[in-house]
């Protein structure tokens, strides 16, 4: 697995944050519930994801060796419109990716996952946006699309983070998703064949295996790449038209119940 480019992830991260304000500012009522989140409004789905890159921000310019109070980041204040929170969310974004940019893909920054660079918080960051834009546009009832690259790059990420869950958070219940000779396969019908958007992901009785490819398994989910990556993060129903599961469908509802870290 190639990871994207450092200066790709901060191009990706202030072309979300536009998708993003688009969503914002087209007269969508703020107050609107996220189905995808049912315990936020939109508006507090746009707060939650600037208040999360204003930390990353906060750690980044900082140098951070150790994880910051969230505490310590301001949030934004001031009159709760769509006009007010825009301004506030381009601020936002502008600040994390120049911080980003000025330390490169490796300065050394605190992060979760047993990666401490800044490289870490680009390529998080790109796929947050990625993800909550997701959430908004499906709460504004508007389409939603994501570059291939993006959309195949955010599955590696989402096996990464299951994987170290696995490895390393005894209580977590990626623990679960445990046991040998049980697979899943993600197929990306609409894959070019320089992505190779196919996944193959083995639960083991210690920790996944995954790699991309074409094989069979006890399971496939078969579909576009963005909806396959949006069912893939729980965003999209599997009886989703653009969707098609093959073999053991409890095996990936028992994978989408419990691969939840994040």
């Amino acid at each position: 697995m190639t990871l994207l480019a450092h200066d790709q992830y901060c191009d990706e991260i202030a072309h979300q944050v536009g998708l993003l304000r688009d969503v914002l500012t087209s007269g969508v009522d703020l107050a609107v519930t996220v189905p995808t989140c049912p315990e936020w409004s939109l508006e507090q789905l746009v707060r939650h994801t600037g208040g999360a890159l204003r930390w990353v921000e906060l750690m980044v310019r900082t140098r951070a060796q150790e994880e910051l109070p969230e505490d310590q980041v301001p949030l934004g204040e001031g009159p709760e419109d769509a006009g007010a929170l825009d301004s506030w969310l381009a601020e936002t974004g502008e600040m994390l990716v120049a911080a980003l940019r000025e330390a490169g893909p490796d300065a050394k920054v605190w992060s979760w996952a047993g990666i401490p660079t800044s490289g870490f918080w680009a390529r998080r960051m790109a796929h947050e946006l990625t993800v909550h834009r997701a959430d908004a546009t499906l709460a504004a009832g508007q389409p939603y699309e994501v570059a291939p690259e993006i959309a195949a790059d955010a599955i590696d990420e989402w096996l990464q983070i299951v994987e170290f869950a696995q490895r390393t958070m005894p209580d977590d219940e990626s623990r679960e998703l445990r046991g040998s000779g049980r697979s899943i396969h993600l197929h990306a019908t609409d894959g070019t064949p320089r992505l190779n958007a196919e996944w193959v992901i083995e639960l083991t009785e210690e920790v996944i295996v995954w790699r991309r490819g074409h094989e069979k398994a006890t399971v496939a989910l078969r579909g576009p790449l963005t909806a396959v990556m949006l069912a893939f993060y729980r965003r999209l129903p599997l009886d989703s038209p653009d969707l098609k599961v093959l073999g053991e469908r409890e095996l990936l509802e028992f994978w989408l119940q419990r691969a939840t870290f994040g």
